[in-house]
């Protein structure tokens, strides 16, 4: 299968699931979305033991939503867009394999959830990352209020959350929320050295020690996001933060 925005690329059973939009730093519209569900879908039906997310060019993991596309959306339109995000947040942290996000440059919003979503974060000196949906009048939409917890802590996501905190590479890794930190000139190596490691590993043990470690997490503080997420939709703050981002602006809140 081929895509415009996403590629998929093989090295034996490692799957590496690239976002491929560089010149908007690889931020998720709906048909790149869709494409890195199928994308995914594709890697699983392969047998992939590991999946690697990455994000084309020397800017961006994922830079987050397409903002764009998002400003103007009704509160049923919002409800799907975020439905869609969480289908594949949800097929990254579900998947049978391991997974590991390459987080090189800029991830945030969606990006900073598609992120958490994966087993493993393995990050560039020079990356930043942070859920910053605030400043747009609204909260993370991808699964960020329960993933982002889990991995920080309470207080540091609240200050995340509640203050659009972006962290750099070494503090995010102190809080948890990159496993490692490593030289943007080595980064692509490390992260093949260790797919590989990860590949090395007895599958279907590796499946079943996933799926112990997942049962811990419910789903009703996703379902309740999904709803407050949708319903802001529409309200002036999300309005005026939204359009004051795509007019590179101060926003005016209420």
């Amino acid at each position: 299968m081929e895509w415009e925005t996403v590629s998929l690329e093989w090295n034996d059973s490692i799957a590496t699931v690239t976002v491929d939009r560089p010149e908007a730093l690889n931020a998720l519209n709906v048909e790149t979305l869709e494409a890195l569900a199928e994308a995914i879908a594709a890697a699983e039906a392969g047998d992939a033991r590991v999946l690697v997310l990455a994000g084309a060019g020397d800017d961006a993991f994922i830079a987050g939503a397409d903002i764009k596309y998002m400003k103007d959306l009704s509160t049923p339109e919002a409800q799907a867009w975020g439905e869609l995000g969480h289908d594949v947040a949800d097929a990254l942290e579900q998947f049978p394999g391991a997974t590991v996000a390459a987080v090189d440059g800029y991830a945030f919003g969606g990006g900073c959830e598609m992120a958490m979503a994966c087993d493993f974060r393995i990050a560039s000196e020079s990356a930043l990352i942070g859920n910053t949906e605030i400043d747009l009048g609204i909260i993370p939409g991808w699964g960020g209020t329960q993933r982002l917890p889990r991995l920080v802590g309470e207080e540091t996501a609240k200050r995340m959350i509640f203050l659009g905190e972006r962290l750099d590479a070494e503090t995010a890794a102190a809080e948890g929320l990159f496993g490692e930190v490593v030289s943007d000139d080595e980064v692509d190596n490390r992260i093949e050295e260790f797919a590989a490691e990860l590949a090395s590993k007895p599958a279907v043990a590796l499946k079943a020690a996933k799926q112990a470690i997942e049962q811990r997490h419910g789903t009703g503080g996703l379902d309740y996001e999904k709803r407050a997420f949708a319903g802001l939709f529409g309200t002036h703050d999300q309005r005026e933060g939204m359009k004051a981002f795509v007019e590179d602006r101060t926003p005016e809140f209420e």
